[in-house]
């Protein structure tokens, strides 16, 4: 590597928390045998690199990998920093194969490619693993990437993404950000039990408890523990049962199912639930009569579910979990925070989804990314036969009676809003990403009542990711147009800071070739970068002015 490639090179590293750092000789690494080095073309900022920002090695991507490898064959990957270590963030990257080591088997060089950066394979205590949290991101000219991490291990599917020469970087770029977006109404929903898994039965004292029996039948779990008085033909003869909720502190279920409506028992469960468990609330013809405190963290990094019953049926409230949380015909939707990067993702996708009859209300509480927003997106809506509005909400009030809302603000009380917002068989996406232990105050009364359900995920799959390169390869998505601003690595922690503090009106790029160049956004290009503000097409970003710009700042 000494040899073909420089000694050291630029780097963005996160040292601690709120502590940002450009360091302009970060050295290279060696390549080991399994490992391949990759040159990053462009990378995105992401509104949760400033998660990671702030809570460093708090935070629960950047702790260490418990189980997948060895604690030995990490300690072989130089990329791996968890803990206290500095990281290079930048998980939104496209880049091409420069070297591989001897024993690699499944990447070449010459390829260009998009990169997958979730492995959940490799879990940390509490998340798990990913490019640009515990294993160095693309914030950096080249990152080294091991094959025992990029590759899946249960499909042997690469994470590494070949793509044309074709699109931009930045398009390529693009797309990690815009798969987590078609994630959020992609990813499968469980109806069922969980085959296999743990159930817990809570009955509180004159209730009564329906339907057990017939999903245990659909779905069998290898485990049921029942606190209180439930028949043998619901929930089985080889139970174990518990004194109280109190006593299986620590422990985690799969599916919980409770036949009552006290809300101080309700946030004893949720903390309960394992990743993916789902809490099935059966009212009896009760009523919670007070918001409860829910984890909308856990909501969207673990995905866990809330659902139930006004009546004493068990089964009816996994009845009613839809497939999806796809957009469905007549819906009326409300994207809160939609003047933001991600915003402006999810309004540009509903108004291309195709499906007949929805409308779009973009709220947002800045006039003047709202305008911005306007401009990029009415006429794309406006194309498609969407009616669309764009709405401060602090003049304008919303209404309740919305169908399906997207929330990209993490702040509590913008979820509670949303329920109080949301009408009968309403979807709740809780896109925005809360930190674990976030609490915000729900009415689950109106969750059950209504059959509102409240969904989060958190980043894409790969089957996502392959989905949007196709169209953009296709031509059908211009990734282009979510755009605001780019920068060198100069400009890096202004651009941190933008997004961070709401200011940016779409995404930031980053080309780490470009040392020197301070962040710009489009709209103010011909006062600094006058021969790549003349290449763009209507204000917009694209080949020409990518060109321009590599051709000029370079």
């Amino acid at each position: 590597m000494t040899q073909e490639f420089p000694a050291t090179q630029h780097a963005i590293q996160f040292v601690g928390a709120e502590q940002v750092v450009h360091n302009p000789a970060k050295p290279m690494y060696e390549l080991g045998p399994r490992q391949l080095l990759l040159k990053t073309e462009a990378v995105g900022i992401c509104f949760s690199d400033t998660k990671l920002l702030h809570a460093f090695d708090r935070h629960p991507r950047k702790s260490e990998v418990l189980s997948g490898l060895s604690a030995d064959e990490l300690a072989e990957i130089p990329s791996y920093q968890p803990g206290a270590r500095p990281i290079v963030p930048g998980h939104e990257p496209v880049g091409r194969i420069v070297a591989v080591g001897s024993d690699v088997r499944h990447h070449r060089v010459g390829e260009r490619v998009l990169v997958q950066t979730d492995y959940r394979h490799l879990p940390t205590a509490s998340s798990n693993a990913a490019f640009g949290y515990n294993f160095e991101g693309a914030l950096q000219e080249y990152v080294v990437l091991d094959e025992r991490v990029i590759m899946d291990p249960n499909t042997g599917e690469r994470f590494l993404i070949p793509v044309s020469d074709t699109p931009t970087s930045s398009a390529v770029a693009l797309i990690e950000p815009w798969a987590c977006v078609e994630a959020a109404y992609a990813w499968g929903e469980r109806q069922t039990l969980k085959a296999g898994g743990r159930l817990l039965v809570v009955v509180d004292a004159g209730q009564s408890l329906q339907g057990v029996a017939a999903l245990r039948a659909a779905s069998a779990p290898a485990e049921v523990t029942v606190i209180g008085t439930a028949s043998s033909d619901e929930v089985g003869d080889s139970v174990r049962s518990a004194s109280g909720v109190p006593e299986l502190a620590g422990e985690q279920f799969d599916d919980i199912v409770y036949a009552g409506h006290n809300a101080e028992v309700i946030e004893q469960l949720g903390p309960l639930l394992a990743p993916f468990g789902v809490l099935d609330i059966v009212l009896g013809g009760g009523v919670v009569d007070r918001p409860v405190q829910v984890d909308v963290g856990r909501v969207h990094y673990d995905l866990i579910r809330y659902t139930g019953a006004a009546d004493a049926s068990a089964d009816a409230g996994y009845a009613r979990i839809p497939a999806q949380c796809e957009l469905r015909p007549g819906d009326k939707v409300a994207i809160v925070g939609a003047a933001g990067p991600m915003g402006l993702m999810h309004t540009i996708r509903t108004a291309v989804s195709g499906v007949p009859g929805i409308s779009m209300d973009a709220v947002d509480v800045d006039d003047v990314r709202l305008a911005h927003l306007s401009a990029v997106v009415a006429p794309v809506a406006e194309a498609n036969g969407v009616p669309a509005s764009f709405r401060n909400s602090r003049n304008e009030p919303l209404a309740p009676g919305y169908s399906y809302l997207a929330v990209m603000v993490p702040a509590p009380a913008l979820i509670a809003q949303a329920v109080d917002l949301a009408g009968d068989n309403a979807i709740v996406n809780a896109f925005a990403g809360f930190a674990i232990g976030t609490l915000a105050p729900l009415d689950l009364n109106a969750i059950v009542t209504k059959g509102i359900y409240l969904v989060g995920t958190s980043g894409s799959r790969i089957q996502d990711m392959k989905a949007m390169l196709a169209k953009v390869e296709a031509g059908t998505l211009d990734t282009n147009v979510s755009l605001d601003a780019i920068t060198g690595m100069a400009g890096v922690a202004d651009a941190i800071a933008a997004v961070n503090n709401r200011t940016s009106g779409g995404k930031i790029m980053v080309y780490p070739m470009l040392h020197d160049l301070g962040m710009v956004r489009l709209s103010e290009l011909a006062e600094t970068l006058p021969q790549v503000a003349a290449a763009l097409v209507d204000g917009r970003w694209g080949p020409a002015a990518e060109a321009a710009l590599l051709r000029t700042a370079g």
